[in-house]
């Protein structure tokens, strides 16, 4: 469009949101301190937790042992079983993932998912057994004797095969004579969720004031190449009372409402643990890693609370989701799902209907037909475009009515000298008298803005480019480096990126180009914004997805495309000319906005008078 001085300003508007969106999701120093300690505090805490909880069994084992030593046999009934045993590992798979189960706390200890691979060509595992992930909760094994069924050894698990396709694997807890406690789940075929139901008989036994209480330990390691945006995209994400939300830059939430459902999120991955009766109250805090050196993404702790349903044998439902963030899986989980992957979020969301009604139906019909990703993106460039143009023609003819009234606007400079407020006093008037409106350039490109940051969020969510390449990029998902430099760079990054490099090359050609049809070159600002903000894209967008740095260079040459054949064979200067002059005879009518206007600027040059 025409870099007029109100296009400028509309430019200069987004780089703020743009720049304003990075200050919001990324940490400060005094914040990543602030985690350090809570992380450092939370690891001491359950470092503490566990040696006393080591304690409490060598004492039981003590205990077992001395009695061994009497006259009579080791007791083997009930609980006692359960505090010393053998790991025993069960390993269940369908089309999609392979869930490792343990005896011990009777739940997966490993979540690989077949059809993802890590940024070092391993495996994505959402449950690795090589970090602390546990889930669980407190039961009365003895009288004022309360056990941490982590802790516990469950029966060897038994897998059924059941008719629909489906596998129930069972862990049966040994307890005392009128008591049972099972952990059941379903495995579906060709499914990322598995159902989890808690079987107990005489629960007001085994839970005290009919309370469950749940904690859940999640350790997130790294899985994308990109692991600073990884860990700035992850989130605890929760549907409480009905409604999502999600906590990223802070740490910590606590729920006073019925809470449906948490999940812990990376970037394209997500363990969720649903509640399908619903949870009543609970906290959870997140922990990022900030070591550069680490492989670690973050930690978070999920303490839930539910009552225990009354009866002499009752089923606690949950269910457990590992896998993508995949839309159109998402939706089809649990309410609310489909709102963890960030298609808008915060002050931006308004731009998820953009992305969900508009942008993603149109990419996913290109896709369709269109086996080359980079292909598809190149084609809703073009739709955007398209669906854009009257916005962008808008803009154009805008900057052809300023770039007709240049020497006009020349000429009264000349006559009114160096005065600034007149100067726009008259600009304004000649304006007005010529029926050119001065946020004719503005507006479009203000306009456009929800599409920006709509496509910013699609690009970075989109888990169906992850892996992708195209011409040089290797994944469009993350950032195509040409170039490693083996050291950062402050606010640049430890690489070169040639789409970013292509897509600040057009776009300072768009404005060398759009200065030619600025009216107004004399305010310093306007002469150096072409260089500014090439300079300032170049910081911003080097650590994009390649997706997004292509489709911004698709759309710039584009741009370049259009002002041309518009300015050179669309508009015709001399009709301008004539309108212009046409509507300098008709009779003007001030709005009040004018009137107000003018009134300011005269009082302000009265002001100014005055202390001369």
């Amino acid at each position: 469009m025409g870099m007029d001085r109100n296009t400028v300003i509309g430019f200069v508007l987004l780089g703020i949101l743009l720049f304003a969106y990075l200050f919001i999701s990324t940490k400060n120093s005094n914040e990543l301190q602030r985690q350090r300690k809570m992380a450092e505090d939370s690891i001491a805490l359950v470092k503490a937790h566990e040696m006393a909880e080591a304690k409490m069994r060598e004492a039981r084992l003590q205990d077992t042992t001395q009695k061994a030593a009497g006259t009579a046999p080791a007791d083997t009934t009930g609980f006692n079983a359960a505090f010393v045993g053998t790991e025993h590992l069960l390993t269940v798979e369908n089309e999609l993932m392979k869930v490792v189960f343990s005896n011990k706390g009777g739940q997966p200890v490993s979540v690989e998912l077949k059809q993802f691979k890590a940024y070092d060509s391993t495996p994505v595992k959402l449950v690795d057994p090589k970090a602390d992930n546990r889930i669980s909760y407190s039961i009365n094994t003895n009288p004022n004797q309360p056990a941490q069924i982590a802790d516990l050894f469950f029966k060897e698990g038994q897998v059924v095969k059941n008719s629909d396709g489906s596998q129930t694997v069972s862990f049966r807890l040994p307890t005392l004579d009128g008591e049972s406690l099972v952990h059941q789940y379903i495995i579906h075929p060709n499914g990322y969720l598995v159902d989890w139901n808690v079987l107990v008989t005489n629960p007001d036994k085994l839970f005290s004031q009919g309370n469950f209480n749940l904690g859940w330990h999640a350790y997130l390691g790294r899985v994308q190449k990109n692991i600073v945006n990884e860990r700035r995209l992850t989130s605890v994400c929760y549907y409480e009372n009905n409604d999502f939300d999600y906590i990223l830059s802070k740490s910590e939430k606590t729920f006073e409402k019925p809470v449906q459902w948490v999940s812990v999120s990376q970037q394209f991955f997500n363990t969720t643990l649903i509640a399908k009766n619903s949870f009543n109250s609970g906290a959870v805090h997140l922990i990022k890693e900030t070591a550069d050196s680490s492989n670690g993404v973050a930690r978070a702790e999920v303490n839930m609370q539910a009552k225990v349903p009354s009866g002499a044998a009752v089923t606690m439902p949950f269910q457990l989701y590992y896998g993508p963030n995949d839309f159109s899986i998402l939706e089809k989980q649990a309410p609310g799902m489909g709102r963890i992957i960030d298609l808008g979020r915060g002050i931006y969301s308004f731009v998820r209907p953009v992305n969900v009604y508009i942008i993603m139906p149109v990419f996913s019909f290109f896709k369709k037909y269109i086996a080359s990703y980079g292909l598809a993106i190149l084609l809703l460039t073009l739709f955007i475009r398209l669906f854009t143009s009257p916005l962008v023609y808008s803009s154009y003819l805008s900057g052809a009515k300023m770039k007709a009234l240049k020497p006009e606007i020349e000429a009264m400079k000349k006559r009114v000298g160096d005065d600034q407020q007149q100067v726009g006093m008259e600009q304004m008037k000649l304006f007005r008298e010529a029926g050119v409106n001065p946020l004719g350039g503005c507006i479009p490109a203000l306009l456009q803005i929800p599409i920006f940051f709509a496509l910013y969020s699609f690009f970075n969510s989109n888990i169906a480019l992850r892996g992708e390449s195209f011409l040089w990029s290797h994944d469009l998902s993350s950032y195509d480096a040409v170039v490693n430099f083996g050291f950062a760079i402050p606010g640049y990054g430890d690489h070169i990126s040639l789409f970013a490099l292509l897509a600040v090359i057009t776009s300072f050609l768009i404005s060398l180009y759009g200065m030619s049809m600025t009216p107004d070159q004399s305010n310093p600002a306007m002469k150096y914004m072409p260089y500014i903000m090439p300079v300032m894209l170049l910081l911003f967008f080097n650590g994009l997805a390649s997706a997004l740095t292509w489709y911004y260079t698709v759309s710039n040459v584009i741009t370049l495309i259009l002002q041309f054949v518009i300015q050179n064979y669309i508009i015709d200067h001399e009709k301008i000319l004539a309108k212009l002059q046409e509507n300098r005879t008709k009779p003007k009518t001030k709005s009040k906005w004018q009137e107000r206007l003018e009134q300011m600027q005269e009082a302000q040059k009265k002001a100014q008078q005055a202390k001369k």
